[in-house]
């Protein structure tokens, strides 16, 4: 199916500053999913971080995460439990461009916990597959992406509605 007759554009941020953390509220429920579309660097090596919320953002230790990645010819894994973010990738270096897509699936249902799948690529040194959850029943009415350091100014984050077919 083409783009154009499933995806909404719900809201596109570009930064125009250093900044840590970009966020969408006022998420409404009419979409079955979301996707955030991420294009950034950051002022230094950093993680990336996902957070979400219903009202506010949930600062909790309500979230648990698993990755598998590839990186400089090694592969490894890790995983998070009662965290207080959802761990989505890692810049080892100042500047590099990265990208990020992040899948929340049934993210308005308020009967089961919010999942999210982020595939994370940068050029020349990862690619992270990551699988997180937040363990709330809220639909999902914000989203939080951040970086402890800063986002380099002309990083994009779009976030994406998802139509029901």
């Amino acid at each position: 199916m083409p783009a154009g007759s499933t995806y909404s554009t719900i809201a596109t941020t570009t930064t125009t500053g250093l900044q840590s953390t970009v966020t969408f509220t006022g998420i409404s429920g009419i979409y079955t999913d979301l996707i955030l579309v991420g294009a950034f660097a950051t002022a230094a090596a950093s993680s990336l971080n996902l957070t979400m919320g219903n009202g506010a953002i949930d600062s909790g230790s309500n979230y648990s995460w698993t990755y598998l990645r590839g990186s400089d010819g090694t592969a490894n894994s890790s995983r998070g439990s009662n965290d207080t973010r959802i761990f989505s990738g890692e810049t080892n270096t100042a500047n590099l461009q990265t990208n990020i897509i992040i899948q929340f699936q049934n993210y308005s249902n308020t009967t089961t916990f919010k999942t999210s799948i982020s595939r994370f690529n940068h050029t020349t040194k990862t690619a992270q597959a990551t699988v997180g959850l937040w363990r709330s029943t809220s639909a999902i009415d914000r989203i939080r992406v951040s970086a402890p350091s800063d986002f380099s100014i002309g990083s994009t984050f779009t976030l994406y509605g998802i139509a029901s077919a």
